[in-house]
C-alpha cells in the first residue's frame, strides 16, 4: 500500500512492523494504549498516515530510554487536542532531566560495584599466590 519512499505514506501496519523491526502486534498494543489513531479501510484494515509513522518512531526512541508508556504520550502531546509545542517541550525536558539522574545514580552504583569486585578480586589474587607458594 505504501509507495516506493519510506516516508511518503500512507502504510499498512505491515510496512511499519518491517520498517520498525516490531510486530503487529507492538503496534496493535500501542494503538489499543491510545499511542496510535490510525485511519480504517471499509474493510477494518488499518492505515497509518506519515505522522503516526512518525508517531511510532518517537515511542519507539523513549522506550529505547526507557520512559514509561504513560511519559511517552506526554512528552508527544496525544492526551491533548491540540498540544501546545512548548509545554510538550518543557515535559520532555522534566522527564528527560529525571531520567538523566537516574542513569546518574546508577552509574554511581554500578561504579561502587566495579570497586567492591576489583577488591574483593585482588584479595583472592592473593590468596591464591599465598596457596601456590605453599603458604597457608
Amino acid at each position: 500500500m505504501s509507495s516506493d519512499s519510506p516516508g511518503s505514506g500512507p502504510f499498512t501496519i505491515s510496512d511499519l512492523a518491517a520498517e520498525f523491526d516490531v510486530s503487529a502486534r507492538t503496534i496493535r498494543f500501542y494503538e489499543e494504549k491510545g499511542l496510535l489513531a490510525p485511519r480504517r479501510t471499509r474493510g477494518n484494515q488499518r492505515i497509518y498516515s506519515r505522522r503516526d509513522r512518525a508517531r511510532l518512531r518517537l515511542i519507539l526512541r523513549g522506550k529505547r530510554f526507557g520512559y514509561r508508556l504513560d511519559e511517552i504520550a506526554e512528552m508527544i502531546g496525544f492526551d491533548e487536542g491540540d498540544p501546545d509545542e512548548a509545554a510538550q517541550i518543557r515535559k520532555s525536558l522534566a522527564y528527560g532531566e529525571r531520567k538523566l539522574e537516574e542513569l546518574r545514580e546508577r552509574m554511581r552504583e554500578l561504579k561502587l560495584m566495579e570497586e567492591d569486585l576489583q577488591a574483593v578480586a585482588a584479595k583472592l589474587r592473593r590468596r591464591l599466590a599465598q596457596l601456590e607458594k605453599g603458604e597457608s
